[in-house]
């Protein structure tokens, strides 16, 4: 109120300025869903949106099959959410088996309660009702406009929702994709298959599932992320940077990380997805023909470029100058303590 008020008292003095109230700020952000496995590159994905003034995060669905389980994930997002004062989301999960087949990330992988507990943030509020196929779905069919959706985990969630309801593609804008390899290397997820990411070999039909139900699809696999590695170098300019809940947030996720960032082994996979969905000019984007091997055998997961499937928009050649200073930036101008 106090806020408005002196915008008014402003408009008074400035003749022909055009004000802007929080409440239309709001109004014209851009509706988005995270879908996220919650683990600690997540959380730094997840500590970027929630700083952008133009995003308006509608709902958090937690994957279960991926890099946490279902009850520490959805800590993780309530925990996050309230620790920088963002106001109500919906937060919950559905399962964590895939849509076919057995969950392949090892258990000692696997953000656990203790894992959230130690990042010491206040307590978050209650789990929505709804399991996350269920909120995904309502949250989009009562979008007034196209959802954008950025997937940060294997796209189970994405995929039972788009199965069920196949409508949901009309009031969805596009899914930004955090996985696959498409002309390096995947994550050798054994010593057998050296071709798949881990968030696409976590669950392959789901993923050939999305890819192929018509929806708008970026994807932000291995080919850009292996441009964007984590150093010590910016874990120091972080530090160095004016310190918010966000920033709070992601240094304690890149603490957990630490011996992999000196080892040169930790890398920004989900926060350049993020940035992806704000700034894709950050980026290379090319229209590749890509499909998501679901058949069990040595390229099982592996997102394959072929002559004749699914458009999917390709990121590649990122920024990563930029992108870190957007990045920095962002968190640390939050307006967050």
């Amino acid at each position: 109120m106090r806020r408005m008020v002196l915008l008014l008292l402003v408009a008074c003095l400035l003749p022909g300025m055009v004000v802007v109230s929080a409440q239309s700020e709001a109004s014209e952000a851009r509706p988005v869903i995270v879908d996220s496995d919650m683990a600690s590159d997540d959380w730094m994905a997840l500590a970027y949106l929630l700083s952008r003034s133009d995003i308006a995060i509608q709902a958090i669905t937690v994957t279960g099959t991926g890099f946490a389980t279902c009850e520490a994930g959805v800590e993780a997002a309530l925990r996050m959410v309230a620790r920088v004062n963002y106001g109500e989301v919906p937060v919950s999960c559905w399962t964590d088996m895939p849509l076919m087949g057995e969950n392949p990330v090892p258990e000692s992988w696997r953000t656990t309660l203790e894992t959230v507990e130690a990042l010491g943030l206040p307590e978050g509020g209650e789990p929505a009702e709804e399991n996350a196929v269920e909120l995904f779905t309502s949250t989009v069919q009562a979008a007034t406009e196209p959802i954008t959706v950025l997937a940060l985990g294997p796209l189970t969630n994405i995929a039972a929702a788009l199965e069920a309801t196949p409508s949901l593609v009309d009031n969805i804008a596009e899914i930004v994709v955090m996985g696959g390899a498409v002309d390096v290397d995947g994550s050798f997820v054994s010593e057998e298959n050296t071709s798949a990411e881990w968030n696409i070999y976590a669950d392959p039909h789901a993923a050939r599932l999305t890819f192929e139900s018509g929806v708008p699809i970026t994807l932000v696999p291995l080919d850009a992320t292996n441009e964007t590695p984590v150093t010590p170098d910016f874990v120091t300019r972080l530090r160095e940077a004016p310190q918010t809940a966000a920033t709070e947030i992601v240094l304690a996720a890149l603490a957990n990380s630490q011996d992999s960032i000196e080892a040169g082994g930790y890398y920004f996979w989900d926060p350049l997805a993020a940035v992806v969905l704000t700034n894709p000019e950050l980026v290379t984007l090319e229209t590749r023909d890509v499909t998501v091997i679901d058949v069990p055998g040595n390229e099982y997961g592996r997102t394959k470029p072929v002559g004749n499937g699914p458009e999917i928009r390709v990121a590649t050649a990122p920024d990563a100058e930029a992108f870190e200073q957007l990045f920095i930036d962002t968190l640390s101008s939050a307006g967050m303590s």
